[in-house]
């Protein structure tokens, strides 16, 4: 008998089964039905932006708007969105996240369809500021909801999803809107919200669980930090959309909203540091990957706003391209990221989140490298390849740059991480847009210098190239040869800017390679989450 219990054991231990790993909690449809209407919301939101600065100039000629004011068109609805951002993790808390999301999602239509009513330039800036109050809330409240109701394994696919809206949507923008505005008129730039956000609307009402509303968290909001963060974020952002137009530090007005955006921001920086009950949680900055995540999302942005705004520049300034031409060109940066975008969640199980982070920085990194030797030929062919690279870097960084800078984030900071995480990206496009105009301006007026010490009259080929256009001038018209040579030496002089202009957009090019450089190397700094890479739940 002995004898045969050790084998008798050893049998019986065969026939137990090995401990597996637990699986993945699943995920019910109607979660499911909340992240993607959640993250249609954000879509839109972000895609409008996009739309109509592509198509300001015809809504300034339709409401009598002059290009410096009708700037405001696109600036109050950036000044409320920048602020509505990181109030939105609090604000759902105090309304609950079903009553404060549809009632936003529900404006956000209305005053959408609104804006194609407006008469005049200041009914327009209003109805912009409301339409980007609520649009504004759609963004973070997104992200919050993958972050917070999906599963650790699960989040690389909400998290894709939401790619969609942060980098497909910037790149597709101008695509749709010089579409629309060609062809059916810029009215439609706003009503084409009005069917996908009533989609949106009844998959939220579906899907979002009711919860009682908490007003008494009113009372024991953070105000001093409310009201400093939003003066500051306003001011800041106005500076940054009419800086460069109004010569900067040259002009009075911009000088006083820097002082009061510097003053604002660090009372609410050291009001948020000391608070028992703060607005946002700062702290979450030294942890390793957010805070390292968070700077690369802020160059991300910079490089993401900052190519979306330099390229239709380029191609109405240099090649002539209306509204709907320049949207074919930037479509390649747009359309291969649909196809891409939906593969990262399984790249993400195969391969450490970093390193598809890395190529991605710097494949979007290359594609602005590219373009830094642009001649006056550079048109859509020669921008084809630049545009793909640059599609297929933006579809890889974002999903497990947020992934990985938001591992460990505790749902009760989720709202902080959101705001914080969206409002920086933000942010930077704004930085972007403001440095490229500035840089655009410089460099132009520097190469122009150069470029004009080199056409002198005492060079033969000046003197036989102002005969050639005065002989032209002659030849069409103009009776007067002292005439036809001032116009000779007025065209030398437009193709001399040009050529400026052409090395001036391709140091703005060089200078978003730089930004994403930068940003690779803080990516470097990313620690690995266990979950992230191999699509586990811890």
């Amino acid at each position: 008998m002995s004898t045969l219990q050790p084998a008798l054991n050893a049998a019986s231990a065969a026939n137990i089964p090995a401990p597996t790993a637990p699986p993945a909690p699943a995920v019910s449809a109607k979660t499911w039905i909340a992240v993607v209407g959640a993250t249609l919301g954000a879509f839109m939101a972000v895609l409008n932006i996009q739309i109509v600065n592509a198509s300001l100039a015809d809504i300034q000629g339709a409401i009598g708007a002059g290009i410096d004011d009708g700037g405001w068109i696109s600036t109050s609805y950036l000044i409320a969105e920048i602020v509505v951002i990181p109030l939105s993790g609090w604000l759902a808390q105090v309304f609950s996240i079903r009553i404060y999301l549809l009632t936003n999602a529900t404006l956000f239509l209305v005053f959408s369809a609104a804006c194609a009513l407006a008469q005049d330039l200041p009914q327009m800036i209003v109805l912009r500021a409301v339409q980007g109050f609520s649009g504004g809330v759609l963004i973070p409240m997104a992200f919050t909801l993958i972050i917070t109701l999906l599963p650790k394994a699960k989040q690389p696919i909400g998290l894709a999803l939401f790619a969609v809206s942060a980098t497909f949507a910037p790149a597709i923008g101008p695509t749709i809107g010089g579409y629309l505005t060609e062809n059916w008129g810029w009215q439609y730039i706003f009503y084409v919200n009005l069917v996908p956000g009533t989609l949106m609307i009844a998959m939220l009402w579906f899907s979002l669980e009711a919860k009682p509303m908490k007003l008494s968290l009113l009372r024991e909001g953070d105000w001093p930090g409310i009201i400093t963060m939003a003066i500051g974020l306003s001011a800041l952002q106005t500076v940054l959309e009419e800086g460069n137009k109004d010569d900067w530090f040259g002009s009075p007005i911009i000088v006083k909203l820097f002082i009061i955006a510097a003053i604002a921001l660090t009372a609410f920086l050291v009001i948020e540091v000391t608070a028992k009950k703060p607005l946002l949680n700062l702290r979450l900055l030294v942890r390793r990957n957010f805070g390292f995540g968070i700077l690369a999302n802020f160059l991300l942005g910079i490089a993401l706003y900052g190519s979306v705004f330099i390229m239709p520049v380029y191609l109405s300034r240099i090649q002539g391209y209306n509204a709907e031409q320049i949207g074919m060109v930037l479509a390649w940066t747009g359309l291969p990221q649909l196809l891409l975008i939906p593969l990262v969640p399984r790249l993400m199980q195969k391969f450490d989140a970093r390193i598809i982070i890395g190529i991605g920085f710097a494949l979007f990194a290359v594609s602005n490298f590219m373009n830094i030797y642009m001649t006056n030929d550079y048109a859509t062919d020669q921008l084809f390849w630049p545009n793909v690279v640059r599609a297929v870097g933006q579809a890889f960084v974002f999903a497990p740059l947020s992934a990985v800078a938001t591992a460990g984030i505790e749902p009760e900071n989720a709202g902080s991480a959101s705001g914080l995480f969206n409002m920086m990206r933000n942010l930077g496009g704004a930085i972007g847009i403001a440095l490229l105009q500035t840089l655009l301006t410089k460099r132009e007026q520097y190469h122009s210098n150069v470029l004009m010490q080199s056409v002198s009259v005492f060079e033969q080929a000046t003197r036989t190239r102002l005969e050639q256009l005065t002989q032209y001038f002659v030849n069409h018209g103009v009776l007067d040869r002292a005439d036809a040579s001032h116009r000779a030496y007025v065209a030398i002089g437009h193709i001399v800017q040009k050529q400026a202009y052409i090395l001036a957009f391709s140091d703005t090019f060089y200078l978003l390679g730089m930004a994403l450089i930068v940003a690779l190397i803080a990516a470097l700094f990313l620690k690995k989450p266990g979950h992230v890479s191999t699509g586990e739940a811890h």
